[in-house]
């Protein structure tokens, strides 16, 4: 039982971000075919209706009605070494070793596109761009070892996004679409835990409970040079989360918190080069620097429940595409994908710098349907985290992160 609670201290400094295993807490699991090639060339490429998470523009390239549902998998290894908490006056408390810390999650999405004419076309989505969890509740009840109040607890944060789309074909070459984005957040936040001033006893530091929606959008274009060489350009609005519900911190009642999401710009390229052969590139550009605070509001303004400062990040990815023959296509990817945070460390989000190595396929059914699987191996930096408990009046927190995934995805679709 002793082992058991010091190792529950180390799942807490890892397990927030690396159950998303993207910058910040960004999810790039929007489909098969895109885990498949690293998402490289997804806002553009349009074999499947998935495009539409990516670019509303290339609905454009839609001759028929088209239909993708799916969902993926994301095994999360996490290996976390001398956790240690460090109070005053001078006490040492080490929590010992973890060597898998991580739960694995399952994110559905759902695709539709219908061409209304040769000119204009309409989709609908549900899929999810960001999302976090981390259960530590544990950590408190009937353990042996005292944890930072203020630090530790339960976190679970949901989104998903219900976006419908339109597109319009100007010429021969250039499209251009634009989306209305209806996100559903919802999430549980609680902290307890001991501080110097209370001593052995624990205090509830934050209960929260609560549930918001917010509305963003997205633009896009599509440049297609030829049949063979085709470009396209998106951005997404993303908005604050708005989120009511039981907001209770120190004794505190609250009637609201805000999320804020970040925007999400890319630009990604295709080139048929052979009747077989593809290659593709995405640069996407995600807004963390809007990601400054969590806060709280009531009739004497706004508090700030957690600090961030995050900076904005950049995930580059090259892949290819090969048919094998009539029914196989084979593709595989590559990509980097920078961390965010700053000079102010989190230990519930100790993100790093990642690689992504992909593999996929999709295999023809018929004339109308094929199904799509993608693999994707992620590995991250050894990360040092070390954050302060009440700004260091409660000492501070440290560890030594390594982290890991394993992205297994499915997807079937279908045209009319």
């Amino acid at each position: 039982m002793k082992y058991f609670n010091k190792t529950l201290i180390a799942v807490s400094v890892a397990l927030a971000s690396t159950q998303t295993m993207a910058a910040g807490f960004q999810l790039n699991s929007q489909s098969a075919a895109g885990i498949g090639r690293a998402f490289a060339g997804d806002a553009v490429i349009a074999d499947n209706a998935s495009v539409l998470a990516r670019n509303p523009a290339a609905m454009a390239m839609f001759d028929d009605k088209a239909i993708s549902v799916g969902m993926t998998y994301a095994d999360v290894t996490v290996e976390v070494q001398d956790a240690n908490w460090t109070r005053p006056p001078l006490e040492t408390v080490e929590y010992g070793h973890v060597a898998n810390a991580a739960e694995g999650k399952v994110i559905p999405n759902a695709y539709y596109i219908q061409p209304i004419n040769d000119t204009f076309a309409f989709g609908l989505a549900a899929f999810s761009n960001y999302g976090t969890g981390t259960d530590t509740s544990d950590l408190t009840a009937g353990g042996n070892l005292p944890v930072p109040g203020d630090l530790v607890g339960n976190t679970e944060v949901t989104t998903v996004n219900f976006n419908a789309s339109v597109s319009a074909r100007i010429n021969d070459q250039w499209s251009v679409g634009l989306g209305l984005d209806i996100i559903h957040g919802e999430g549980v936040l609680t902290r307890d835990g001991q501080t110097v001033l209370t001593g052995p006893n624990s205090v509830n530091f934050v209960d929260v409970e609560a549930d918001g929606i917010g509305f963003g959008g997205i633009v896009g274009v599509t440049y297609e040079m030829n049949a063979n060489n085709r470009f396209g350009l998106s951005y997404r609005f993303s908005p604050d989360i708005e989120a009511e519900g039981t907001l209770n911190r120190l004794g505190t009642e609250y009637d609201e918190l805000t999320v804020p999401l970040a925007d999400i710009a890319q630009f990604a390229g295709f080139h048929q080069l052979t009747d077989a052969f593809a290659v593709h590139y995405t640069a996407q550009w995600t807004q963390w620097s809007n990601f400054t605070s969590v806060d709280l509001h009531d009739n004497n303004g706004t508090t700030v429940l957690k600090e961030y400062q995050w900076n904005d990040s950049w995930f580059l990815s090259a892949g290819v595409t090969y048919q094998l023959d009539e029914k196989m296509t084979l593709r595989a990817g590559i990509a980097y994908d920078q961390g965010v945070v700053g000079d102010i460390e989190s230990i519930s989000i100790p993100d790093s710098d990642r690689n992504w190595f992909t593999a996929g396929a999709t295999y023809k059914l018929n004339k109308h349907s094929s199904v799509d699987f993608g693999y994707a191996y992620v590995t991250g930096r050894d990360t040092e985290v070390t954050e302060k408990s009440l700004g260091g009046l409660n000492g501070t927190l440290t560890a030594t992160t390594s982290t890991g995934a394993n992205y297994f995805s499915l997807a079937y679709n279908y045209q009319f």
